[in-house]
């Protein structure tokens, strides 16, 4: 093998596992919903039966000690629980869960628990634009946690950062 030829083989090997990361995080998953953990992560078995969690990308919802919280996710177990989902998976998080877009009977789930007031924008990971509309919608006709009291309104990651 000549030296140009390996140079183009190395080159092309390194381009090719300089992508994976890509390919990783484009891929999806199907399967059934087989338990919801709170308003924003819930646990499918794929056709394998190998169990997958979920965190739903771009939204956060109160935790379950906050106010509103076992509201999200009674919210989140009445849109997928039971039901057959998509996943598009968009990256792992630290605890080592899918984080990705859900849907359900063509309804996008993160958008949906954003509609019904169950879920805040998550600006800290948020892309979609559209999230933003429809959170400024619920605010405006007080729906799910836009009808608590103003001081019970806290965002998520405020409520943890004040509980370090």
């Amino acid at each position: 093998m000549s030296l140009i030829n390996f140079k183009r083989i190395l080159f092309l090997v390194l381009l090719c596992i300089a992508f994976l990361p890509l390919l990783a995080t484009a891929q999806e998953h199907i399967g059934r919903v087989v338990g919801i953990s709170d308003g924003d992560t819930l646990t499918i078995l794929d056709d394998r039966k190998k169990q997958i969690k979920v965190r739903l990308a771009e939204i956060d919802t109160p935790e379950t000690a906050q106010p509103y919280g076992a509201r999200a996710k009674q919210e989140l177990s009445r849109l997928v629980h039971g039901k057959t989902v998509i996943v598009k998976v968009r990256d792992i998080d630290r605890y080592g869960r899918t984080v990705g877009r859900v849907y359900a009977d063509d309804i996008d789930v993160n958008a949906e628990m954003v509609r019904i007031g169950a879920a805040w924008v998550y600006r800290k990971y948020a892309t979609d634009q559209n999230l933003y509309a429809l959170e400024k919608q619920a605010r405006q006709n007080r729906v799910g946690l836009w009808s608590l009291p103003e001081a019970q309104q806290v965002p998520p990651w405020e409520w943890r950062q004040a509980r370090r």
